[in-house]
């Protein structure tokens, strides 16, 4: 049986480096996917040259490429503001939007495509950006409004990112991890395994070229496509979910499991 799943996101990027591999395995296995982000990313770094073309528009026709590496049916932008990552409410930005009245835009979505699952963010929105906890609120909330039976919080294993930064340190490497960022290993519900999409993955990251240059430290973007194919897929062979309403336990490897039949 086929399954429509909408996947909300802040900025464009943000849904090949959290999903990219699991909405590559929906559509792979023949489901509707359905992506739509908030904003159009253009408070994000990026070189003088990106900058000053229009961020905005160039980020919105990186997104188009992901979508199509990925195999996206839809893609819809809700249009507002990018609040920046520091954290400052500016007028229009997604993260000082009336929550109820963003949610209404998203569940106009989700009914018109009868959407059988919906993914956001953990309730930390991940590392704290103002926009990624909006897209945990909005999307639970747009959720409640239009019935979508399943909200998957697209996540990080924060077990294994500590040790992963406590081991980079170790090597004099400059990372750094809020210690309450993404999800306890013991709170997940779901390990996607996306092994077999890296390439569909790898190709949406790289269609975010504005975003693997600009700032004064190294981007995560452009770190990731210089990493070897092994390495590459050790570390982002899996996505993490937490299925709201459902109980901690053995992790599932099927974003729709909660509505497939039981024997």
């Amino acid at each position: 049986m086929p399954y429509t799943l909408v996947s909300f996101h802040a900025h464009p990027d943000d849904e090949a480096l959290l999903t990219g591999g699991t909405l590559a395995r929906v559509c792979a296995e023949g489901h509707r996917v359905v992506l739509v982000v908030a904003t159009a990313g253009e408070a994000g770094l990026a070189g003088p040259a990106q900058v000053g073309a229009g961020l905005g528009g160039i980020r919105l026709a990186e997104l188009a490429a992901s979508a199509r590496a990925l195999g996206c049916a839809r893609v819809e932008c809700l249009g507002y503001g990018d609040s920046g990552s520091d954290g400052s409410l500016r007028p229009g930005s997604f993260s000082a939007v009336d929550t109820r009245e963003a949610a209404a835009r998203l569940a106009r979505i989700l009914i018109e495509e009868s959407a059988d699952v919906l993914t956001v963010y953990d309730r930390a929105g991940g590392y704290g950006h103002p926009d990624h906890v909006a897209v945990h609120q909005v999307g639970h909330a747009a959720a409640r409004s239009a019935g979508t039976p399943v909200v998957l919080e697209a996540t990080l294993d924060r077990d294994a990112l500590l040790r992963l930064v406590a081991w980079g340190r170790r090597l004099r490497l400059p990372l750094r991890m809020r210690a309450d960022a993404y999800t306890a290993r013991a709170d997940l519900t779901h390990r996607i395994d996306v092994r077999a999409q890296l390439p569909a993955k790898r190709a949406a990251l790289a269609a975010h070229a504005s975003q693997a240059s600009g700032g004064s430290s190294s981007r995560t973007l452009r770190l990731l496509l210089r990493l070897p194919r092994p390495l590459f897929a050790l570390l982002l062979g899996r996505e993490w979910f937490v299925e709201a309403g459902r109980s901690p336990g053995p992790l599932c490897g099927d974003v729709f499991d909660s509505l497939r039949p039981r024997k």
